[in-house]
Protein backbone atom coordinates (compact mmCIF):
# COMPACT_ATOMS: atom_id res chain seq x y z
CA UNK A 1 0.00 0.00 0.00
CA UNK A 2 1.28 3.28 -0.96
CA UNK A 3 0.75 6.35 1.15
CA UNK A 4 -0.02 9.45 -0.28
CA UNK A 5 -0.06 13.35 0.85
CA UNK A 6 -2.74 16.49 0.18
CA UNK A 7 0.37 17.94 -1.74
CA UNK A 8 0.30 14.81 -4.34
CA UNK A 9 -1.56 14.57 -7.32
CA UNK A 10 -2.26 10.68 -8.35
CA UNK A 11 -2.43 10.13 -12.28
CA UNK A 12 -4.14 6.48 -11.63
CA UNK A 13 -7.77 6.86 -11.27
CA UNK A 14 -9.51 5.68 -7.99
CA UNK A 15 -12.06 4.27 -6.70
CA UNK A 16 -11.98 6.20 -2.63
CA UNK A 17 -13.85 4.83 0.43
CA UNK A 18 -14.12 7.97 2.74
CA UNK A 19 -14.26 7.79 6.48
CA UNK A 20 -12.11 7.32 9.63
CA UNK A 21 -12.29 3.87 9.82
CA UNK A 22 -11.76 3.88 13.59
CA UNK A 23 -11.42 -0.40 14.27
CA UNK A 24 -12.07 -1.06 11.00
CA UNK A 25 -14.83 -3.22 12.13
CA UNK A 26 -17.56 -5.31 9.96
CA UNK A 27 -19.28 -2.36 9.08
CA UNK A 28 -16.19 -0.68 7.43
CA UNK A 29 -15.18 -3.52 5.93
CA UNK A 30 -18.57 -3.71 3.81
CA UNK A 31 -17.52 -0.07 2.80
CA UNK A 32 -14.20 -1.03 2.06
CA UNK A 33 -14.65 -3.81 0.10
CA UNK A 34 -17.21 -2.23 -1.86
CA UNK A 35 -14.54 0.00 -2.83
CA UNK A 36 -12.20 -2.73 -4.27
CA UNK A 37 -14.83 -4.63 -5.90
CA UNK A 38 -15.48 -1.63 -7.71
CA UNK A 39 -11.55 -0.51 -8.32
CA UNK A 40 -11.35 -3.84 -9.83
CA UNK A 41 -14.27 -4.10 -12.23
CA UNK A 42 -13.68 -0.98 -13.50
CA UNK A 43 -9.78 -1.43 -13.47
CA UNK A 44 -9.19 1.38 -10.94
CA UNK A 45 -6.58 1.79 -7.83
CA UNK A 46 -8.32 1.16 -4.78
CA UNK A 47 -8.08 3.88 -1.82
CA UNK A 48 -8.54 5.02 1.05
CA UNK A 49 -9.31 8.70 2.39
CA UNK A 50 -9.50 9.14 7.02
CA UNK A 51 -8.06 10.82 9.12
CA UNK A 52 -4.87 10.14 11.51
CA UNK A 53 -7.78 8.88 14.50
CA UNK A 54 -4.87 10.57 17.38
CA UNK A 55 -5.50 14.04 15.44
CA UNK A 56 -8.95 13.32 15.63
CA UNK A 57 -11.18 15.44 17.92
CA UNK A 58 -15.16 15.53 18.92
CA UNK A 59 -16.11 16.58 22.72
CA UNK A 60 -13.03 15.49 23.63
CA UNK A 61 -9.91 13.33 21.99
CA UNK A 62 -11.84 9.89 20.38
CA UNK A 63 -11.22 7.17 22.03
CA UNK A 64 -10.10 4.86 18.84
CA UNK A 65 -10.27 1.20 18.70
CA UNK A 66 -7.07 0.54 17.08
CA UNK A 67 -3.87 2.79 16.84
CA UNK A 68 -2.88 4.46 13.24
CA UNK A 69 -0.40 1.93 12.78
CA UNK A 70 -2.69 -1.25 13.00
CA UNK A 71 -5.43 0.30 10.88
CA UNK A 72 -3.14 1.01 8.10
CA UNK A 73 -1.95 -3.03 8.10
CA UNK A 74 -4.93 -4.08 7.92
CA UNK A 75 -6.36 -1.36 5.11
CA UNK A 76 -3.18 -3.37 2.94
CA UNK A 77 -4.53 -6.62 4.54
CA UNK A 78 -7.96 -5.71 2.58
CA UNK A 79 -6.49 -4.76 -1.02
CA UNK A 80 -6.22 -0.78 -0.11
CA UNK A 81 -3.60 0.19 -2.48
CA UNK A 82 -3.24 3.80 -2.03
CA UNK A 83 -4.19 5.54 1.02
CA UNK A 84 -4.15 9.26 2.61
CA UNK A 85 -4.37 9.15 5.75
CA UNK A 86 -4.72 13.32 7.01
CA UNK A 87 -4.14 15.10 10.18
CA UNK A 88 -7.76 16.35 11.10
CA UNK A 89 -6.82 20.20 12.25
CA UNK A 90 -5.76 21.42 8.93
CA UNK A 91 -8.76 20.44 7.02
CA UNK A 92 -11.46 21.46 9.72
CA UNK A 93 -12.40 24.40 8.26
CA UNK A 94 -12.74 23.09 5.02
CA UNK A 95 -16.07 23.26 3.18
CA UNK A 96 -17.30 20.53 1.69
CA UNK A 97 -17.17 21.89 -2.16
CA UNK A 98 -13.49 22.07 -0.99
CA UNK A 99 -12.88 18.51 -0.01
CA UNK A 100 -14.63 17.32 -3.00
CA UNK A 101 -12.22 19.67 -5.67
CA UNK A 102 -9.28 19.84 -3.55
CA UNK A 103 -8.68 16.35 -2.13
CA UNK A 104 -10.92 14.02 -4.17
CA UNK A 105 -10.47 15.65 -7.40
CA UNK A 106 -7.17 17.62 -7.27
CA UNK A 107 -5.17 14.65 -5.34
CA UNK A 108 -7.02 11.55 -5.42
CA UNK A 109 -8.40 11.76 -9.01
CA UNK A 110 -11.42 9.79 -7.72
CA UNK A 111 -14.01 8.14 -10.21
CA UNK A 112 -16.43 6.15 -7.77
CA UNK A 113 -16.48 7.61 -4.03
CA UNK A 114 -17.59 5.16 -1.48
CA UNK A 115 -19.38 5.80 2.38
CA UNK A 116 -21.29 4.83 5.04
CA UNK A 117 -25.06 6.21 5.06
CA UNK A 118 -23.97 7.72 7.87
CA UNK A 119 -21.10 9.57 6.20
CA UNK A 120 -20.37 13.51 7.51
CA UNK A 121 -17.80 15.79 5.91
CA UNK A 122 -17.32 19.67 5.45
CA UNK A 123 -16.71 22.47 8.18
CA UNK A 124 -18.65 20.95 11.07
CA UNK A 125 -19.88 17.87 9.54
CA UNK A 126 -22.77 19.47 7.90
CA UNK A 127 -22.73 17.60 4.65
CA UNK A 128 -23.78 14.44 4.41
CA UNK A 129 -23.83 11.18 1.95
CA UNK A 130 -26.97 13.03 -0.28
CA UNK A 131 -24.58 16.13 -0.49
CA UNK A 132 -21.41 14.14 -1.61
CA UNK A 133 -23.62 12.57 -4.31
CA UNK A 134 -24.51 15.92 -5.33
CA UNK A 135 -21.53 17.31 -5.32
CA UNK A 136 -19.85 14.65 -7.05
CA UNK A 137 -22.15 14.81 -10.12
CA UNK A 138 -21.12 18.08 -11.05
CA UNK A 139 -16.99 16.27 -11.67
CA UNK A 140 -18.59 13.04 -13.33
CA UNK A 141 -17.85 11.09 -9.81
CA UNK A 142 -19.68 8.04 -9.31
CA UNK A 143 -21.22 7.71 -5.48
CA UNK A 144 -21.91 4.71 -3.81
CA UNK A 145 -23.00 4.61 -0.34
CA UNK A 146 -23.08 1.66 1.90
CA UNK A 147 -26.23 0.99 4.39
CA UNK A 148 -25.41 0.67 8.03
CA UNK A 149 -24.71 -3.51 8.96
CA UNK A 150 -26.62 -4.93 11.53
CA UNK A 151 -25.99 -8.01 13.25
CA UNK A 152 -28.67 -9.82 15.20
CA UNK A 153 -30.65 -6.66 14.99
CA UNK A 154 -27.84 -4.83 16.71
CA UNK A 155 -26.14 -1.81 14.98
CA UNK A 156 -22.31 -2.63 13.61
CA UNK A 157 -20.74 1.19 14.76
CA UNK A 158 -17.42 2.32 17.08
CA UNK A 159 -20.07 3.75 19.21
CA UNK A 160 -21.06 0.47 19.89
CA UNK A 161 -18.00 -1.05 20.31
CA UNK A 162 -16.57 0.87 22.27
CA UNK A 163 -19.43 0.72 24.54
CA UNK A 164 -18.68 -2.96 25.17
CA UNK A 165 -14.88 -3.24 25.50
CA UNK A 166 -15.69 -0.35 28.44
CA UNK A 167 -18.00 -2.85 29.42
CA UNK A 168 -16.05 -6.13 29.70
CA UNK A 169 -18.21 -7.35 26.78
CA UNK A 170 -14.73 -8.31 24.78
CA UNK A 171 -16.22 -11.31 23.08
CA UNK A 172 -18.95 -9.78 21.78
CA UNK A 173 -16.85 -6.12 20.89
CA UNK A 174 -15.06 -9.22 18.63
CA UNK A 175 -17.85 -10.30 16.52
CA UNK A 176 -18.75 -6.85 15.52
CA UNK A 177 -15.06 -5.97 14.94
CA UNK A 178 -14.59 -9.32 12.50
CA UNK A 179 -11.58 -10.06 14.83
CA UNK A 180 -10.65 -9.59 18.60
CA UNK A 181 -9.72 -6.28 20.38
CA UNK A 182 -6.54 -5.71 21.11
CA UNK A 183 -3.12 -4.03 20.96
CA UNK A 184 0.26 -4.16 19.08
CA UNK A 185 3.02 -2.09 21.48
CA UNK A 186 6.33 -2.37 23.20
CA UNK A 187 6.81 -4.19 26.21
CA UNK A 188 8.23 -1.99 28.64
CA UNK A 189 10.05 -2.32 32.02
CA UNK A 190 7.82 -3.13 35.28
CA UNK A 191 8.79 -4.02 38.89
CA UNK A 192 9.38 -7.17 38.45
CA UNK A 193 6.96 -8.76 41.18
CA UNK A 194 5.40 -11.49 38.41
CA UNK A 195 8.91 -12.92 37.90
CA UNK A 196 9.68 -13.40 41.32
CA UNK A 197 6.20 -14.44 42.02
CA UNK A 198 6.75 -17.30 39.70
CA UNK A 199 4.19 -15.50 37.20
CA UNK A 200 6.38 -12.91 34.93
CA UNK A 201 4.59 -10.78 32.94
CA UNK A 202 4.74 -8.62 29.71
CA UNK A 203 3.82 -5.13 30.64
CA UNK A 204 2.29 -2.25 27.88
CA UNK A 205 1.39 0.84 28.34
CA UNK A 206 -1.78 1.58 26.93
CA UNK A 207 -1.95 4.92 24.77
CA UNK A 208 -4.04 7.56 26.17
CA UNK A 209 -6.16 7.87 23.01
CA UNK A 210 -7.38 4.01 22.30
CA UNK A 211 -10.48 2.65 24.32
CA UNK A 212 -9.62 1.08 27.62
CA UNK A 213 -11.14 -1.91 28.21
CA UNK A 214 -13.40 -2.29 31.44
CA UNK A 215 -9.94 -2.85 34.22
CA UNK A 216 -9.69 -6.33 35.27
CA UNK A 217 -8.75 -9.78 33.96
CA UNK A 218 -9.06 -11.50 30.64
CA UNK A 219 -8.29 -14.44 28.50
CA UNK A 220 -5.99 -13.38 26.27
CA UNK A 221 -3.36 -14.49 23.50
CA UNK A 222 0.08 -13.00 22.72
CA UNK A 223 1.69 -13.53 19.17
CA UNK A 224 5.46 -14.54 19.54
CA UNK A 225 7.86 -15.59 16.85
CA UNK A 226 4.82 -16.36 15.11
CA UNK A 227 3.14 -18.34 17.03
CA UNK A 228 -0.20 -17.61 19.20
CA UNK A 229 0.61 -18.31 22.72
CA UNK A 230 -2.04 -18.63 25.91
CA UNK A 231 -2.41 -15.96 28.62
CA UNK A 232 -3.81 -14.27 31.19
CA UNK A 233 -4.18 -10.36 31.06
CA UNK A 234 -4.70 -7.41 33.71
CA UNK A 235 -5.61 -4.42 32.71
CA UNK A 236 -5.57 -1.54 34.88
CA UNK A 237 -3.91 0.67 37.81
CA UNK A 238 -2.97 -2.15 39.84
CA UNK A 239 -4.43 -0.96 43.06
CA UNK A 240 -3.14 -3.79 45.37
CA UNK A 241 0.20 -2.10 44.40
CA UNK A 242 -1.17 1.67 44.74
CA UNK A 243 0.71 2.61 41.95
CA UNK A 244 -0.07 5.81 40.12
CA UNK A 245 1.21 4.91 36.94
CA UNK A 246 -0.85 5.02 33.36
CA UNK A 247 -2.92 2.31 33.13
CA UNK A 248 -1.09 -1.11 32.01
CA UNK A 249 -2.11 -4.18 30.21
CA UNK A 250 0.57 -6.79 31.91
CA UNK A 251 0.41 -10.10 30.16
CA UNK A 252 1.40 -13.67 31.84
CA UNK A 253 2.33 -16.25 28.91
CA UNK A 254 1.93 -19.76 30.22
CA UNK A 255 4.82 -21.80 29.76
CA UNK A 256 6.67 -19.09 28.45
CA UNK A 257 10.11 -17.81 29.48
CA UNK A 258 12.16 -15.62 27.08
CA UNK A 259 12.79 -11.77 27.31
CA UNK A 260 10.95 -9.52 25.04
CA UNK A 261 11.72 -5.98 26.59
CA UNK A 262 11.69 -3.40 23.87
CA UNK A 263 9.82 -5.66 21.34
CA UNK A 264 6.06 -5.05 19.73
CA UNK A 265 4.15 -7.62 20.90
CA UNK A 266 0.21 -7.95 19.33
CA UNK A 267 -1.84 -9.50 22.14
CA UNK A 268 -6.10 -10.31 21.56
CA UNK A 269 -8.50 -10.45 24.59
CA UNK A 270 -10.97 -13.51 24.42
CA UNK A 271 -12.92 -13.04 27.34
CA UNK A 272 -13.74 -11.17 30.42
CA UNK A 273 -12.56 -13.11 33.54
CA UNK A 274 -13.65 -10.46 36.93
CA UNK A 275 -13.19 -7.00 37.28
CA UNK A 276 -10.02 -5.88 38.68
CA UNK A 277 -10.07 -6.38 42.49
CA UNK A 278 -7.94 -4.27 45.54
CA UNK A 279 -6.33 -7.51 47.17
CA UNK A 280 -5.42 -7.41 51.56
CA UNK A 281 -1.65 -8.68 50.66
CA UNK A 282 0.60 -9.57 48.05
CA UNK A 283 -0.25 -13.17 49.15
CA UNK A 284 -3.72 -13.34 48.50
CA UNK A 285 -2.74 -10.95 44.99
CA UNK A 286 -0.58 -14.33 43.83
CA UNK A 287 -3.18 -17.32 45.28
CA UNK A 288 -5.40 -15.02 42.83
CA UNK A 289 -3.76 -15.10 39.76
CA UNK A 290 -3.04 -19.10 40.01
CA UNK A 291 -6.72 -19.15 40.09
CA UNK A 292 -6.63 -16.85 36.63
CA UNK A 293 -4.26 -18.82 35.02
CA UNK A 294 -6.12 -22.23 35.50
CA UNK A 295 -9.05 -20.65 34.54
CA UNK A 296 -7.54 -19.32 31.04
CA UNK A 297 -5.73 -23.38 30.95
CA UNK A 298 -9.59 -24.58 31.22
CA UNK A 299 -10.99 -21.96 28.42
CA UNK A 300 -8.23 -22.86 26.06
CA UNK A 301 -8.34 -26.21 26.75
CA UNK A 302 -4.93 -26.04 27.61
CA UNK A 303 -2.97 -28.45 30.20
Amino acid sequence: MTEISLNDKMTAPTAAALGIFDGVHLGHRKVLSEAVGYAREKGLSAAVFTFNTSSVTTKGRLETLMTDAQKKTVLAQLGIEYLLSADFPPLKEMTAEEFVSRILVGCMNVKCAVCGDDFRFGKGGTADSAELTRLCKSYGIETITVPQLEIGGEPVSSTRIRELIKAGGIARAGALMGRRFGFELPVIHGFSRGHTWGFPTINQELPENVVKPRFGVYCSKALVDGRWLHGITNIGVKPTVEDRSPPLAETYLIDFSGDLYGRVIPVELYEFVRPEMKFSDFEELKAEIRRNTEFAKRFFGVN
